[in-house]
């Protein structure tokens, strides 16, 4: 069982899987940071600041300014506007992930591509045609033909 167990786990795939999953997890850091750091801030400033988070329901009793504040209080909270901004921040994401994935696709493809060969200059006989006539000049008895005697 040891065996079987070392052997599915020394399979490509399952280290493939791993590591894909690491990268994913950095890449998502990453991506959240463009998106929470740079972008929202420059759409921010376009829509004069709106934060749709703040948008809320309470469900229970009372009147409460943050949904923090009703959290803690134990009421039930509609907080369409966290949903809202999720949905704003899914399609940005996706947005920049397709953008991630189609340059470093444009990349692998350039890298990929075979590189152009360069075309076939003639450059006159080679040493080899220059030999064969030399010989075949040779055999005919001279430059002017075969000799007669």
């Amino acid at each position: 069982m040891i065996n079987e167990f070392k052997d599915f786990i020394a399979k490509g795939n399952v280290m493939d899987l791993a590591v894909g999953i690491i990268i994913g997890a950095a890449f998502t850091a990453i991506v959240n940071s463009l998106v929470g750091d740079l972008i929202n801030p420059f759409i921010a400033l376009f829509t004069g600041g709106i934060d749709f988070s703040g948008w809320f329901y309470v469900l229970g009793e009372g009147e409460f300014a943050s949904i923090a504040e009703a959290s803690e209080a134990g009421v039930p909270v509609f907080a369409i506007g966290n949903f809202l901004m999720a949905c704003v921040n899914f399609f940005i994401i996706a947005i920049v992930v397709f953008l991630l994935v189609k340059a470093v696709n444009r990349i692998k493809s350039v890298a990929d591509r075979p590189d152009d060969v360069a075309p076939e200059v003639h450059t006159g006989p080679s040493q080899l045609d220059v030999l064969l006539e030399i010989r075949d000049a040779l055999q005919r008895g001279g430059p002017g033909g075969p000799t007669q005697p």
